[in-house]
């Protein structure tokens, strides 16, 4: 696919705008997902930060869990932000009672590793697969991955050692917020990956 894909992001609940914003920027034709028919319309898909449980019964009660695990499982592309990184993990840990996740990386997050709100914090990040430069993260209530499957590729730590961004296939996750510091370049990789698909 070449040009300008449509990309949607997962309107339930969370920093849609955000996402919708930074998308809009770098060229795609942005769709908000709140039914499985808008979901059948997009050729990659953003799962925002916000609350995973609220979001989990949110796409629950909205008859979209499956049909984002069944897309997923078919190679569409997600990104996934904080609790969109939850979402995407096979495992969590500390999740609550019938917490459920969409899956598809082979990877475990804790939710809430740092802490509460209070306990947010920002940092800057070594990506070598987006450049030399690098990149500024804010972690809000932020996960951690704990553990990390075969054919699951690191693409950044915390200096403790901590991961906090993830690929594999068509499958990104990052711990912390890109959308809301001005840095695209997760967003510039998830559009290429989209395209490439």
């Amino acid at each position: 696919m070449a040009g300008n894909p449509r990309v949607g992001v997962l309107a339930l609940q969370g920093d849609v705008r955000e996402h919708a914003r930074v998308l809009s920027g770098l060229g795609a034709e942005v769709c908000l997902v709140r039914r499985p028919e808008e979901l059948a319309t997009v050729d990659g898909l953003v799962l925002p930060g916000g609350e995973s449980s609220v979001i989990d019964k949110l796409a629950r009660a909205f008859g979209m869990r499956q049909p984002i695990c069944d897309a997923i499982a078919a190679g569409l592309p997600v990104y996934g932000t904080c609790a969109g990184l939850i979402l995407l993990a096979d495992r969590i840990t500390d999740g609550i009672d019938g917490q459920q996740t969409f899956g598809g990386l082979d990877v475990t997050v804790r939710r809430n590793a740092f802490g509460s709100q209070v306990d947010s914090f920002e940092t800057d990040l070594a990506v070598p697969v987006l450049g030399e430069a690098p990149v500024h993260a804010v972690f809000i209530r932020a996960p951690l991955v704990e553990q990390v499957g075969d054919g699951v590729e690191v693409l950044a730590r915390l200096d403790a050692g901590g991961v906090v961004a993830v690929r594999a296939g068509a499958l990104i996750g990052s711990a912390f917020h890109p959308e809301v510091t001005g840095e695209h370049r997760f967003h510039e990789l998830f559009l290429d990956t989209v395209r490439a698909v």
